[in-house]
């Protein structure tokens, strides 16, 4: 499409953080190839911060009312008509469906009534108008967004990550890490948290494998939002209880963009399958990936040195359940000692003298 034609853009992706970053990339692409259009992301009421932090590449959330099949919000199509009239009197040149595979994600952005229709097709769905292309079930999840600016005649080789962090951002963690006596040379961050119970790892594994680094002379930090304050909690007992050492519990304690400063100047995170392993990605800093129940060939970060994933793979995998309903034999088939034995070795030799600023 020719550049100066395009000057209304809207992207459909109305899900969570780790998923918007993995589109990141691609935003990145479209910006590029449109560097006048007024680009509006379709999201959930989260994703403000979101357009806020990614001001680069974006200029609007418009907030997604919710539809059946999206159980990300209550699954309702009774505000699609207005929503439908809204977004058809803002008279969008493109509406790129970012949001998954297909089917209803793609009925809702043919409804939008844009000039210019793209996204993907399930294998069973019929051709629709515009660019579509078959859903890359094979590519990593920032590959295949990539995969659709291609399709759209953009260049869109680069499936780096970023946080953009702002001078707040510095300073709140700053403000943290001398609050909490932080020694970024030898900080570990442990994530037990994960969106659904399916996708975490036991927190008493957790808490072994934070236990034991913290033997080793590493200092434990334990991430998580307010939501997962019981979970850190519980694991900075049992450290305390294992190893008489005290971790920090920094739940609820962080923005994400603190949080994503901190993880920069950490030396290692160990974390779930969720959005944490993707801001470790984003800032370049090592990690081991616990992944229980999820496609691990679509979520795995592309850097495999840095990024190291454990994973099991019982016969039910990929997991579509909240809760396991068979014992959980992904994440307990992945042991305390295989997790150490990663981490260990993703760890420097020796600690470093650092100063204590973000």
């Amino acid at each position: 499409m020719n550049a100066a034609n395009v000057e209304r853009i809207a992207i459909f992706r109305a899900l969570q953080l780790g998923d918007m970053l993995c589109c990141v990339p691609a935003l990145r692409a479209l910006r590029r190839a449109y560097p006048q259009a007024h680009i509006a992301l379709i999201g959930l009421p989260w994703a403000q911060s979101f357009v806020e932090r990614y001001a680069h590449l974006m200029d609007e959330l418009i907030v997604f009312p919710g539809a059946v099949g999206f159980p990300e919000q209550e699954e309702t199509d009774a505000h699609l008509p207005s929503f439908y009239d809204a977004m058809r009197a803002r008279r969008f040149d493109l509406a790129v469906q970012l949001h998954g595979s297909g089917g209803v994600a793609n009925d809702i952005v043919e409804a939008l009534h844009a000039r210019t229709n793209a996204g993907f097709l399930k294998p069973d769905e019929a051709p629709r108008a515009g660019v579509f292309i078959p859903w890359p079930d094979d590519l990593q999840e920032v590959a295949r967004y990539n995969a659709l600016m291609q399709a759209l005649g953009i260049d869109a080789r680069d499936t780096q990550l970023e946080i953009p962090l702002t001078q707040e951002d510095k300073r709140e963690c700053d403000a943290l890490i001398e609050r909490y006596d932080l020694d970024t040379g030898r900080l570990v961050l442990v994530h037990a948290g994960a969106q659904l119970p399916s996708r975490r790892w036991p927190a008493e594994r957790f808490a072994q494998v934070a236990a034991a680094l913290a033997s080793d002379g590493w200092q434990v930090a334990l991430t998580g939002s307010t939501g997962e304050a019981a979970i850190t909690a519980g694991i900075a007992a049992s450290i305390a209880a294992i190893r008489g050492v005290d971790a920090v519990d920094l739940a609820g304690k962080t923005s994400l963009g603190a949080l994503a400063a901190l993880v920069g100047r950490a030396r290692l995170t160990v974390c779930n399958d969720t959005g944490l392993s993707h801001v470790a990605a984003a800032m370049r800093t090592r990690s081991v990936v616990i992944a229980s129940g999820s496609d691990t060939r679509r979520w795995a970060p592309l850097d495999h040195e840095r990024h190291r994933v454990l994973a099991d793979y019982p016969p039910c995998r990929p997991c579509a359940f909240r809760e396991c309903p068979y014992g959980h034999p992904c994440a307990l088939n992945v042991s305390v000692a295989q997790v150490l034995d990663v981490a260990r070795t993703q760890l420097p030799a020796e600690k470093l003298e650092t100063d204590a600023h973000c």
